[in-house]
């Protein structure tokens, strides 16, 4: 079955990569780009909110002032593609001067115009051109301010060129990230442009699909990603928020899934203002966001403690992020780092034990390495991951990097009394390959406020392997192992530390990188190692105060 899948994976991929190569050539036509002119809107209908633009964006690259800046060299040949994406996007326009700048960014804007007008492949790939009519649309007040009526009718004339091409592929685009970006502009399109209300009808159809498709019952990804659940969240209320500028109705379906994507947003928010890096959880600043967090009407009865298979446990100054969800559907795995049972730590608002993150604002190696098991906080065997990811270059080009193969969770408990709070959950993804399941305990005692972990490897063959425990210490924390050497000091402060314990078992100081953020940093990894032939294993550790 298997083998089959493959063949059929790779047959549609040859066939999608020789359309889009073919639509590549045929986009580059005359015939397709007189195809792409229409009506020229006579005037904006409204100028919705530039302030809007911040909460999809935390462009900090851009920071110049565009008046001291010659036009005529702007669009110089970038280094790269991603620095000639990031500059054709126009996200940058929500730093410039809106006093001081209006001018020089007119004359910007035209070169583009004269030099951008046909299709280009990289500065007219869907993702771009959503952006830049945002950023546009967003920020019409001072690109039209005091412009000659020559410059107006282009600029216009340029939106619903390069909308009329997103409306013509979008249900060609599979990646559901660049899907609602399209559907931002065209409902944009279709708010400030009274010719093309068609597009916002357009949109608020698709919209709802995607919400349908993308989100489960209670407004997480399926993607099972806190990054994803961000990104939609900003895009769905950048919509919200202009359409009531509009003064249109609001549709039912984006109002509830807004409201159930920042309950869990809540839900699973960490003590330090971030989300837990699971599953391509990156380090962002999220203090835009909150403003609408704390302004939502969040249900303060609903008692659920398990989001998007991350469940949240808490006591004091105990906070607990621990993933006991399945893989996702190969369709929505782009982003899925192989850590299950792996957990976050914090105590005090600090954060203790951490996953390494996902690497893509670092690199695409930051990226693979980000995938490997090891990089999660939980257990590897014979150094191997518990999801193999697929290699094919030509299937991963097509639909985006994914898993290969799949497990399951099971056993799961969780109980609460006045002495302690416990958890547990097994999985089965080693084995297929070991003959091995791996039970996880997590414990809060309440009495002695600490936290306990009992790690059971099951073994049902004789085959000798190696097991290893990885509880990654956040980048800035130091650790050094203790005389007994058994346990280790985590420093958390001048006056405040940590001792992590372990029982009978061979523990290990190692170096570690971080990816969580926009560069690699240091960072130091308890290790529990050793060998195992044909017994079961009960691995006993325990964090508490150095007092």
């Amino acid at each position: 079955m298997l083998i089959i899948k493959n063949i059929y994976f790779n047959l549609l991929a040859i066939q999608i990569s020789l359309i889009k190569f073919f639509k590549k050539i045929y986009f580059a036509t005359n015939f397709y780009n007189k195809s792409l002119i229409s009506k020229t809107p006579q005037q904006f209908y409204f100028h919705p909110n530039p302030f809007l633009l911040a909460t999809i964006t935390n462009y900090k690259r851009f920071s110049f002032k565009i008046s001291e800046i010659d036009p005529n060299i702007f669009w110089v040949e970038q280094k790269n593609q991603k620095e000639q994406k990031d500059l054709h996007n126009f996200l940058w326009l929500n730093l410039i001067d809106r006093k001081n700048d209006g001018k020089s960014i007119q004359k910007i804007i035209n070169i583009w115009m004269m030099k951008n007008s046909k299709y280009k492949i990289n500065i007219w790939e869907s993702s771009v051109i959503s952006k830049r009519i945002i950023s546009w649309i967003l920020n019409v007040d001072i690109i039209l301010n005091n412009g000659m009526f020559d410059f107006k009718r282009k600029f216009l004339t340029s939106i619903i060129t390069q909308a009329n091409h997103l409306k013509k592929n979008f249900k060609f685009e599979n990646n559901y990230s660049k899907r609602i970006e399209i559907l931002t502009a065209l409902l944009l399109t279709g708010l400030v442009f009274k010719e093309y209300e068609e597009n916002y009808n357009i949109a608020i159809k698709e919209l709802e699909k995607l919400v349908k498709n993308f989100f489960d019952q209670d407004g997480f990804p399926l993607s099972r990603s806190p990054n994803d659940l961000i990104f939609f969240s900003k895009y769905l209320l950048l919509n919200q928020q202009c359409i009531k500028d509009a003064q249109k109705y609001l549709p039912d379906f984006l109002e509830s899934t807004i409201k159930k994507n920042f309950t869990c947003i809540k839900k699973i928010l960490t003590p330090d203002n971030q989300m837990p890096l699971f599953n391509g959880g990156v380090e962002e600043d999220l203090k835009k966001i909150f403003d609408h967090v704390d302004i939502l009407d969040i249900e303060k009865k609903d008692q659920k403690n398990i989001i998007g298979g991350i469940q949240v446990l808490k006591y004091k100054n105990n906070q607990i992020f621990f993933d006991i969800g399945e893989p996702p559907n190969k369709s929505f795995s782009k982003s899925y780092q192989s850590g299950p049972l792996s957990f976050e730590y914090h105590v005090d608002g600090s954060k203790i034990i951490t996953n390494c993150g996902f690497g893509y604002n670092i690199s695409s190696k930051a990226v693979l390495l980000s995938r490997l098991t090891s990089a999660q906080s939980t257990l590897t065997l014979n150094d191997t991951s518990v999801t193999k990811f697929e290699r094919n270059r030509l299937i991963n080009k097509t639909f985006g990097n994914s898993i290969k193969n799949t497990f399951k969770i099971s056993q799961f408990a969780f109980s609460e009394n006045k002495d302690k709070i416990e958890s547990v959950a097994l999985h089965d993804g080693y084995q297929k390959e070991f003959g091995c399941l791996y039970k996880r305990k997590l414990l809060i005692n309440k009495l002695e406020n600490n936290l306990k972990g009992f790690d059971e490897i099951t073994k049902k063959n004789s085959k000798p392997i190696s097991y290893c425990l990885r509880f990654h210490l956040y980048p800035g924390l130091t650790a050094v192992k203790t005389m007994g050497g058994n346990s280790v000091l985590i420093q958390l402060s001048k006056n405040k530390s940590l001792i992590f314990t372990v029982k009978n078992e061979n523990i290990l100081l190692e170096k570690s990188i971080f990816l969580g953020s926009n560069k690699i940093l240091n960072n130091t990894c308890v290790s529990i190692y050793g060998k195992l032939v044909d017994k079961d294993k009960i691995i006993c550790w325990e964090i508490k105060k150095n007092i």
